[in-house]
């Protein structure tokens, strides 16, 4: 799998939720929150469109940062 970090606009718990939520619902993805910095790690063979998709249906500001070296 590839590891890709993205910035999402969470400002608190909630945001991270929703972040939960939404990438529980596309499956086949493990990930981390990082509330703080407002990044999203995320392991997974979607690509990266499809994963910036779902992380804008939190109706958060979403971007894609790069790959993550493992």
């Amino acid at each position: 799998f590839q590891k890709h970090e993205f910035f999402v606009d969470m400002t608190c718990e909630g945001c991270s939720n929703a972040v939960t939520r939404v990438l529980h619902k596309l499956g086949g993805v493990n990930f981390d929150i990082d509330l703080p910095n407002k990044k999203v790690s995320i392991d997974s063979e979607h690509s990266v469109d499809t994963l910036l998709e779902t992380l804008k249906k939190t109706g958060k500001n979403a971007s894609y940062l790069g790959e993550k070296s493992a």
